[in-house]
């Protein structure tokens, strides 16, 4: 890393020049790349995505409701005595390019009426959408309007896209608005930090890593779909990393600085040391994004790619970027208000207290995780109930009309049973029969004489329990003569349920392997990257479980957020988040471990790592999470529940990550084990090309390192 640094130094205008470029290119890049993202999060080769397929080739159209619309009478009238006013509203639709409709007004089918007779709705089909929004359902809507009003009957609209986009007042700020807003705070923060006009130095790397993050994912959707989320990812996880990355390099350049060494020496020490860290830090970011890349979603898989490259381009511009502009104006570090000569005080008395009553700290930072984990174990993977869509409007209005009305909330996510050349009346006698289905009925043939039943559930099918009656609908018509596949909702949570989770634990060994193997050669210790890759899934662990108890229970949400309990987490969630979170949980794992180990190979003594690691790093980790948080916060303000659901369990894990885990676990534990914290065989430092750390036969029952290691401390933990 010296030598790197020191090519940096004498190349620095080259350096800023290029990355000027980018930052510029990366301006236009950013306003373009939004509309060239996809929505798409289908699962090739599984039977809901491949029957609905088949229904798209047999109708042309999408195998989810656009919209159901409902039409009711005047009071003391019924639905029955206006079946060709029904039909008149819904020829109108039918006059809508793309448009498939079915309803009572055409079926005469009764399975269209509410009990009360005096409603009645209909199943609205367009071309597949484009992101959240249906282009088609504001058509849809002013049609049904205007039809309705001219015969004499009222209407509305709902349906589960109509929910998913929120509250009537709700509109929500743009992704430009989220990221000026976390960065506002991320300076704020910045400024307490440093004291002087340094912190805009973070910011500007900051600004520099999320453009041209933006420049390549723009070439990237020339090759291949990417994934709409990778905006929200690229801006607000772009910007707390590189932050994050800079806060750790310049705080050492400080503290180097005011130790005595020149500018060029104190970032050439600043590179060697925390560059070190951040590059180590930024791999172990990547690695965990494997988690999306192979799992067999191509959406899910390019959100992989693009958010790969938010530590890897963080990485670059820090390592390069940052120390030619420290060379080029040292002079920004003013007013020097705070210096970096010693440990923060108050972090190193903090260590100091912990060290001594290690025990009861690791058992109140346990006890305390646990009760964060505990309701993890009723999480259900899906789509977010209806309730928590939504609160009020017009889709919510007429959703509750149906269900007072006997329908019941699954008219919002039917399930649909492809027959090609079968008997469809006996594929809806079947269904019917079927325990939480309320009715069923047959669309005329499609292309090739292919027809669609539509199976209308008590409750719609959202997720792993309300899914049960898609797997039983499927059961139950499987072995008639012609059925050629199930598709809907449910049936999309069955798929993902299929091809992503049933393989994710085998997925997450093979990350935490790879991260635990990587861990062992920065720290040159076979103990510290193990109970580092335990604590991140503990911390992860953490954040699902508090992400369960707000969101799928609705322990606060509905009084933070307005949002009633979502009942599940959305399927692509998990992934997502599991991904992002490991890494940036990783991330403080290794400044801090990285300045612990610096520290006893300097001493010689784990007590003094812990103190004088925590006391160095414990500020920067603190104001880092702290950015993250703010910037989750902002990117929380979205419309969106899902995106909700995400930047909230994201700021969640951060804080716990960097409170109970960090800040009172870590070095708790690293107390308790001593010397074993250090530990690495001559065979493995062998095999990874690392010096080892060996342990001495036992002296009076206490192993003991070669060395020199005058640590006093208990070898053993609980040992004196």
């Amino acid at each position: 890393m010296n030598g790197f640094a020191r090519i940096v130094l004498r190349a620095r205008w080259l350096v800023v020049a290029v990355w000027l470029a980018a930052l510029v290119a990366g301006t236009f890049a950013a306003s373009a790349t939004p509309d060239r993202l996809s929505y798409d999060f289908s699962l090739p080769g599984q039977e809901g995505y491949e029957t609905s397929v088949k229904l798209h080739e047999a109708y042309g159209t999408t195998y989810l409701p656009s919209a159901v619309p409902v039409l009711t009478t005047r009071e003391g009238q019924t639905i029955e005595q206006h079946r060709a006013d029904v039909k008149a509203v819904t020829d109108e639709l039918r006059k809508i390019p793309g448009i498939r409709v079915i309803d009572y007004g055409t079926t005469g089918d009764r399975t269209f009426l509410t009990d009360d007779g005096r409603s009645t709705f209909a199943f609205v089909y367009g071309p597949p959408p484009r992101g959240f929004e249906d282009a088609i359902a504001p058509t849809v809507a002013q049609t049904v309007r205007t039809a309705a009003a001219q015969h004499g009957l009222e209407s509305s609209i709902t349906g589960y896209n109509q929910l998913s986009q929120g509250n009537e007042e709700n509109e929500g700020p743009s992704v430009l608005v989220e990221t000026l807003a976390g960065a506002g705070a991320a300076l704020v923060v910045l400024i307490f930090v440093f004291a002087s006009f340094l912190a805009l130095v973070p910011m500007l790397i900051a600004a520099v890593s999320i453009l041209t993050t933006f420049l390549i994912v723009l070439g990237l959707t020339t090759f291949t779909d990417v994934a709409f989320v990778v905006q929200f990812l690229i801006s607000l996880i772009g910007l707390g990393v590189a932050i994050d990355y800079s806060l750790l390099v310049v705080t050492r350049w400080r503290e180097e600085r005011a130790h005595g060494a020149t500018n060029d020496e104190a970032i050439v020490a600043a590179v060697k040391t925390a560059g070190h860290a951040v590059l180590a830090s930024g791999v172990t970011v990547a690695i965990s994004l494997v988690a999306i890349i192979v799992v067999p979603v191509p959406l899910l898989r390019s959100a992989g790619f693009g958010g790969l490259l938010i530590p890897v381009v963080s990485v670059a511009v820090v390592l390069t970027l940052l120390p030619a502009l420290l060379k080029i104006a040292p002079r920004v570090d003013w007013p020097r208000i705070r210096t970096e000569n010693h440990a923060s005080r108050a972090w190193s008395v903090w260590a100091g207290g912990i060290v001594r009553f290690r025990w009861v700290a690791a058992g109140v930072a346990l006890a305390a995780l646990a009760l964060a984990i505990a309701p993890v174990f009723g999480i259900q993977f899906g789509q977010a109930s209806s309730a928590s869509l939504a609160s009020n409007g017009a889709a919510v209005d007429t959703l509750h009309k149906l269900r007072d009305g006997g329908v019941g909330t699954g008219v919002i996510t039917p399930i649909k049973v492809l027959v090609d050349d079968g008997d469809p009346a006996a594929f809806v006698a079947a269904a019917e029969k079927v325990p939480g289905v309320r009715d069923a009925v047959a669309w005329p043939a499609g292309r090739g004489g292919v027809v669609d039943v539509e199976v209308i559930p008590d409750v719609e099918t959202v997720d792993n329990t309300s899914v049960a009656t898609v797997t039983a609908v499927r059961d139950a018509v499987r072995g008639l003569p012609g059925y050629d596949g199930v598709a809907g909702s449910g049936a999309d949570v069955l798929d993902y349920d299929n091809a992503v989770y049933k393989r994710l634990p085998l997925v997450l060994a093979l990350i935490a392997f790879v991260t635990f193997v990587l861990l062992v050669r920065t720290f040159r210790s076979l103990l510290l990257p193990l109970k580092a890759v335990v604590l991140n899934l503990v911390s992860v662990a953490a954040a699902f479980g508090v992400a369960t108890w707000f969101w799928q229970e609705g322990h606060g949400s509905e009084a933070i957020f307005g949002i009633n309990e979502t009942g599940a987490m959305t399927f692509w969630l998990p992934v997502l988040i599991f991904s992002f979170l490991f890494g940036l949980s990783m991330d403080y794992e290794v400044f801090i471990l990285a300045r612990m180990r610096e520290e006893y190979d300097r001493t010689g003594s784990t007590s003094t790592a812990v103190r004088e690691g925590l006391g160095r790093t414990g500020r920067l980790v603190t104001a880092a999470a702290l950015i993250l948080f703010l910037a989750f916060a902002a990117l929380a303000s979205a419309p969106s529940t899902d995106i909700k659901v995400m930047a909230t369990t994201l700021g969640i894990g951060i804080l716990l990550d960097a409170t109970l885990i960090r800040a009172l676990l870590v070095p708790a534990l690293m107390s308790l084990l001593g010397r074993w914290n250090w530990w690495l065989p001559a065979s493995v430092a062998k095999v990874l090309r690392v010096e080892p750390s060996p342990l001495a036969p036992r002296r009076a029952g206490r192993p003991v390192l070669t060395g020199g290691d005058s640590d006093p401390e208990p070898a053993i933990a609980g040992t004196r």
